[in-house]
């Protein structure tokens, strides 16, 4: 009976062996060394001695060492721990339990061997020796005797330092394919005979990619492939001509005052004077006195005429990201037609020796417009608008640039210099910090009045950011641009106010009603807010990476940021285009490269108090929220940014109406719901908020003012609301979370479970 037992047991330890019962599936080796239970032993007799002591001499990315090791008490469960960085003891963590005292040690060896495992008689002579293998990890190393087996260690010895000698040399390059495949073919793709003559022909068109080309022979197909023959070098004759021009486009008109404004008795003596500040905007300038004030203007006088000494000089840089993260476009207005001068950028890295890239160009005609004024009394010639591509950017790297035109008789103009910093490198960890606003217009520098005087507070913005240019990354002005409604002249305006920011940071816009609502023209609201030019400005004067700019929705990255901006002005419901681009861009991001996921767009789809909304007896947009609402939940959306409303307001963690966290300064662990924050006091009249104010509403400013974000890491964000007309802050959040704290399910964020699943 004993022995059937005894066989029955055997039996049953030998399946579940065979079916792996008992063994952790996958376990990492490393996991097996209780680190955080390590005590110091450390023994005058015992030492660990590692030679050479620095790796890599001849360039080598992996190297040898010998170590030499010694313990009086030696057992078979000793083992060496190879360390990295070598001061392994510094690194400090917290215990996992609050009653606990934090552990002696709190970094895992990088490798282990036990002390034995090439010394049979360690056991008993208490001295050893081992050769591994390093490779370099940018740090140095140190190795370390320990007693007492893997699950109770004991630090007996370390050694002194190794290194590599350049522990920071670029080191594992690896391949992948691109999303152009550039380029093969079958050898017997155009001879039918190949597999019997061994001989072939290929005719491959080539285009110029600034480097020579071969052309190599493989037998053993794609997936092992086997190098029999490689062809001498193939190149253009100017390899680093400027190639594949992208093109551009268009502007807005001008300024009157009053004939007293600054003469107090003209009224009695018929006599005044003003100064006024003109910008180049391509033609020359007469002044016209009018009496019978602006409802019944009767002409009676017109000044000779003023021009700029160069009226057609390239002016108004605007850059934006473009389509890679290394990758900036500028774009510029001239008076120079495709006839007249080869528009290019003169550009490099800062000290460097300067390339040219060619620019397209674009304009525009009156026919282009959709309705009045723009088509009417609004018009005026915008000019040409050209955009170049600014290509393989160094991350970080200070880059210098001008503008240029190559006239037909070979003469240059150029604009003055500039210069910007390129973007870092999507998911790098270094201090980012943006500038969000909606709905900032223009004005006239000198006082003057231009049509609709409706953005009294777009200077003090201006200046405000012109004065912070050094602590600001990027700009995104999330639609409702210069206010122009048709009157082309302002565009011009407009882009030269903000020229210094544009010209320096990336000044991604985003598209409001102001730009692109006219009836008739598949605009989702049917009205006339753009005086008629129905998106064409707003889809010319700026670049944006959309795919097709008459629907101005795109994403866009900045180091740890990734930004999902909608167009508001085309229907985003679900079972649309837009709808499907929202989830996509939403879902495609890396959290753990890029965590602070942001959603912009101009109309409120989210959350807002404005008394128009609340006339409505609503929050929001029409359709708004419950079209997205759970695309923000399930994608753990961290802020969702809105203009139209001017004013400034900010939610608690919201989700279907409901705080699911409180409003506070300070948010830390796993993500609950979005933010959502109205940044459109940018400049343009304010709106008033509701009497009765809702519980998720958090914070409200009447004034004017914008939001900078900074990142200072991947675990910490803050959000601070400023006022134009001091800069000072007035609001203020932080979110301090790690990457686990993102993957974990919030409210609806996760895929739905029943009790049956």
């Amino acid at each position: 009976m004993r022995l059937w037992s005894l066989n029955l047991l055997v039996t049953i330890l030998a399946t579940l062996l065979s079916s792996g019962a008992g063994k952790p599936s996958g376990e990492q080796p490393l996991s097996r060394i209780e680190i955080h239970k390590t005590t110091l032993a450390l023994h005058d007799s015992a030492y660990v001695e590692a030679s050479p002591r620095v790796l890599g001499l001849q360039g080598q990315n992996s190297d040898w060492v010998t170590l030499q090791y010694s313990y009086p008490s030696p057992s078979n469960d000793d083992w060496i721990g190879v360390f990295s960085p070598a001061s392994f003891s510094s690194s400090i963590c917290l215990p996992e339990n609050p009653t606990e005292s934090p552990p002696l040690l709190c970094t895992a060896p990088i490798k282990y061997q036990y002390a034995n495992y090439t010394t049979s008689d360690y056991r008993k002579t208490g001295k050893g020796s081992l050769k591994l293998q390093l490779i370099n990890q940018r740090e140095d190393f140190s190795f370390a005797l320990f007693s007492g087996g893997l699950s109770n260690p004991k630090l007996v010895a370390v050694s002194k330092k190794v290194t590599f000698a350049n522990p920071k040399a670029p080191v594992y390059p690896r391949l992948a394919q691109g999303k152009l495949w550039n380029e093969y073919q079958y050898a017997n793709y155009t001879t039918s005979d190949y597999r019997k003559t061994g001989k072939g022909s290929l005719k491959l068109q080539l285009i110029n990619q600034r480097e020579d080309f071969s052309f190599a022979l493989f037998s053993g197909g794609l997936s092992n492939p086997k190098l029999v023959a490689v062809s001498k070098k193939v190149t253009f004759a100017n390899p680093k001509a400027p190639v594949y021009p992208r093109l551009a486009q268009g502007k807005l008109w001008n300024e009157y005052q009053y004939a007293n404004y600054t003469t107090s008795d003209y009224r009695k003596t018929g006599k005044g004077s003003l100064k006024l500040q003109l910008i180049n905007q391509r033609e020359d300038f007469s002044f016209a006195l009018f009496s019978g004030g602006l409802s019944n203007p009767k002409l009676v006088a017109v000044s000779k005429k003023v021009t700029f000494a160069n009226p057609k000089a390239p002016v108004y840089p605007r850059l934006a990201q473009g389509k890679l993260w290394n990758e900036m476009t500028v774009t510029w207005t001239s008076g120079y037609g495709i006839n007249e001068a080869e528009p290019f950028v003169e550009w490099g890295a800062r000290g460097d020796s300067q390339v040219r890239s060619p620019a397209g160009t674009l304009t525009f005609s009156r026919n282009s417009m959709c309705g009045a004024p723009a088509r009417t009394v609004g018009w005026r010639d915008p000019g040409f608008i050209h955009t170049s591509f600014l290509k393989d950017l160094w991350p970080n790297k200070m880059y210098t640039y001008k503008l240029g035109h190559k006239l037909t008789n070979d003469s240059y103009v150029w604009s003055r210099p500039y210069s910007f910093k390129a973007s870092p490198y999507p998911g790098q960890d270094s201090l980012q910090q943006v500038v969000i606003f909606g709905d900032m217009g223009k004005a006239e520098a000198d006082g003057s009045n231009e049509y609709n005087n409706f953005q009294p507070g777009s200077l003090n913005t201006t200046y405000q950011l012109i004065k912070d240019l050094k602590n600001i990354d990027i700009v995104l002005h999330i639609g409702d641009i210069c206010y122009a409604n048709g009157y082309i002249s302002q565009w011009d305006q407009f882009t030269s106010q903000i020229e210094p920011i544009a010209s320096t940071l990336p000044y991604m816009i985003g598209r409001g009603n102001h730009e692109r609502d006219w009836p008739g023209t598949g605009s989702f609201y049917q009205n006339t807010d753009s005086g008629g030019e129905c998106g064409v400005l707003s889809e010319t004067m700026f670049y944006v990476p959309a795919e097709n700019r008459a629907k101005l929705w795109y994403s866009t990255d900045y180091g740890m940021f990734h930004f999902c901006i909608a167009d508001t002005e085309h229907d985003w419901r679900p079972g649309t285009e837009q709808y499907s681009f929202i989830e996509h861009c939403l879902s495609s991001v890396d959290r753990q490269k890029q965590p602070w996921l942001i959603f912009l767009a101009h109309r409120v789809l989210g959350y807002s108090s404005a008394d128009f909304y609340g006339d409505e007896g609503t929050s929001e947009e029409p359709m708004g929220r419950e079209s997205l609402q759970e695309l923000w939940q399930k994608y753990k959306v961290d802020i969702a940014f809105f203009g139209h409303v001017h004013n400034y307001e900010r939610t608690c963690p919201v989700y279907q109406n409901t705080c699911i966290r409180n409003g506070s300064n300070y948010y830390s662990g796993p993500f609950e719901a979005t933010t959502h924050v109205v940044v459109g006091g940018g400049g343009a009249s304010l709106a008033d908020f509701t009497t009765v104010r809702a519980r998720w509403s958090y914070f409200q400013d009447h004034d004017y003012g914008f939001a900078k974000l900074t990142a200072f890491n991947h675990s910490m964000l803050l959000l601070e609301y400023k006022r134009s007309s001091d800069g000072r802050v007035y609001d203020h959040f932080i979110i301090s979370r790690d990457y686990r704290d993102v993957l974990g399910c919030a409210v609806d964020s996760c895929s739905r479970t029943t009790l049956a699943s």
